[in-house]
């Protein structure tokens, strides 16, 4: 059986996470709590769903928390948005993080495709 940390989901989560870290950090102290705290927490709700699920036993138990995974990671990308347009990051920091967020989206789309054909 694969570790956690072998799903390449995850590893790409935790790198997506430690990013909006220090793009949480950047934002002035009087902006933290209306966008980055929203930011960074959904942010790392990938994560934490990726490994909620991947700790369940049946797979429709998994599936769901893998398809709130998927949730917040469009949560992010609404947030990151947010942080671009009222200019506390580049949009350089904004084109690379967002590229992230959507190739992890596709792996993860990929990932609950296979787990649901390999049940069926």
């Amino acid at each position: 059986m694969k570790r956690l940390g072998d799903l390449e989901i995850y590893r790409c989560s935790l790198k997506l996470s430690e990013k909006a870290w220090h793009i949480y950090k950047k934002i002035p102290k009087e902006f933290r709590f209306e966008i980055s705290s929203q930011f960074l927490s959904s942010v790392d709700s990938i994560g934490a769903n990726i490994a909620e699920g991947y700790g369940r036993f049946h797979y429709k138990d998994s599936l769901k928390f893998y398809y709130n995974s998927r949730g917040s990671l469009w949560e992010a990308k609404y947030w990151l948005i947010l942080i671009y347009k009222r200019e506390f990051i580049s949009k350089e920091e904004f084109d690379g993080f967002i590229n992230e967020l959507e190739v992890l989206g596709k792996k993860l789309n990929n990932f609950i495709n296979r787990l649901k054909n390999a049940k069926k």
